[in-house]
């Protein structure tokens, strides 16, 4: 079983970055495809965006296309996400979780129901 970890989150000015760490362990996160979620307060736990396990595929909601970048670094069993430009509406918990690689093309990779394993989040706070 993957236990995941995130790190990074904090506050930060609008305009800011802030980048995103979750490390995996227990098992490789070669297997899985990878996914960033968020949380905001009274809200659900949207997507924001997802890496394929080799790292060729990578979808984003439209929200934050262009300022975030989703990688992955296998060897390390750490996934990243670098957040740039951050607006007020980027505030909310973020969780990264991971989805079996056999069932990667079976997913649409945007619901939280299809991921197999979750971490329990960092905070991002962006102040204006």
């Amino acid at each position: 079983q993957v236990q995941l970890v995130e790190s990074g989150g904090g506050l930060v000015q609008v305009g800011g970055s802030l980048r995103l760490s979750c490390a995996a362990s227990g098992g490789t996160i070669s297997t899985y495809g990878m996914g960033w979620f968020r949380q905001a307060p009274g809200k659900n736990r949207d997507f924001v965006a997802a890496i394929s396990w080799n790292g060729f595929d990578a979808d984003y909601t439209d929200s934050v296309k262009g300022r975030f970048t989703i990688s992955r670094d296998n060897a390390a069993n750490t996934l990243f996400l670098q957040m740039n430009n951050l607006k007020s509406d980027d505030t909310a918990v973020y969780y990264c979780a991971a989805l079996s690689a056999s069932r990667w093309y079976q997913t649409t990779k945007f619901l939280p129901d299809e991921y197999n394993y979750w971490g329990r989040g960092t905070q991002v706070t962006v102040s204006s």
